[in-house]
């Protein structure tokens, strides 16, 4: 497919006029950042990894009725997705103690939550993603509040499936991150997810020994970061074995 023009580019994706209207190609990138982008890295075949992730959750969620901008896969690293007007708010489900929970309130990190906890955060990266209110959000309009009922109730449905499907495969959902846009679509106005699902927007643990299988590994110099990922798709069944004997390297499921 010919490349097309650039409208967006984030730390970790590149976003390029679709073939039809409505549409954005969705290009994910080996770069990696931390701490607001203070720290910077590349993780090579990242993007590749995060790509088929990202496809396969989102058509997964689609599967259980949760609206998502993912139209198809493209290529190893490229979706085309529904062009969204995203709301400035980085929604955050926690289920156990973990990263700025564990620092903002001096608490014991892997402490399991009572309950499922949803924060909203202003997505701006020049004033550090600051946490912020369903007040905040509703007074500054931001978005209104059916809107914030819709992403709340999503939210939480999102994290019961996800749960449960990383359980499946042995990992632990410890926390992750959520965006979502307006769909505008003939006449209506729709609420759905965008951006990705990946082990750069979750927390993945190792049931059994806690070892972390996610962007952390990066953020904490914990090397094997591309490791973790790998680890990640090949128990989802999106990451197999390469054909070539000997090499110990994995390639992505076609």
């Amino acid at each position: 497919m010919a490349r097309r023009r650039q409208v967006y580019e984030g730390k970790a994706k590149v976003l390029f006029e679709g073939p039809e209207p409505g549409t954005y190609i969705q290009h994910f990138k080996d770069d990696a950042t931390a701490f607001n982008a203070q720290k910077r890295g590349t993780i090579t075949g990242k993007g590749v990894i995060n790509n088929r992730i990202s496809e396969y959750l989102l058509l997964r969620l689609q599967e259980i009725g949760i609206p998502t901008h993912l139209v198809r896969s493209l290529n190893m690293r490229e979706q085309l997705v529904r062009q969204v007007e995203i709301i400035p708010v980085e929604v955050v489900v926690r289920n156990v103690i973990a990263g700025s929970l564990a620092t903002r309130l001096g608490m014991t990190e892997g402490t399991p939550l009572p309950r499922s906890i949803v924060e909203y955060y202003y997505k701006s990266d020049k004033l550090g993603d600051p946490m912020i209110s369903e007040e905040h959000i509703t007074c500054f309009g931001w978005a209104e509040p059916h809107e914030l009922d819709e992403i709340f109730s999503m939210s939480l449905r999102i994290n019961d499936f996800m749960s449960g499907l990383f359980a499946g495969v042995g990992i632990r959902l410890v926390d992750f991150k959520l965006e979502f846009g307006r769909w505008y679509h003939d006449e209506d106005v729709r609420v759905i997810l965008a951006d990705e699902i990946s082990p750069d927007t979750c927390r993945l643990w190792d049931m059994a020994t806690d070892e972390k299988l996610d962007k952390d590994r990066f953020r904490r110099d914990l090397g094997k970061v591309v490791e973790g990922y790998q680890e990640v798709a090949r128990r989802l069944g999106v990451l197999r074995e390469a054909p070539t004997a000997g090499n110990g390297q994995a390639t992505a499921a076609s």
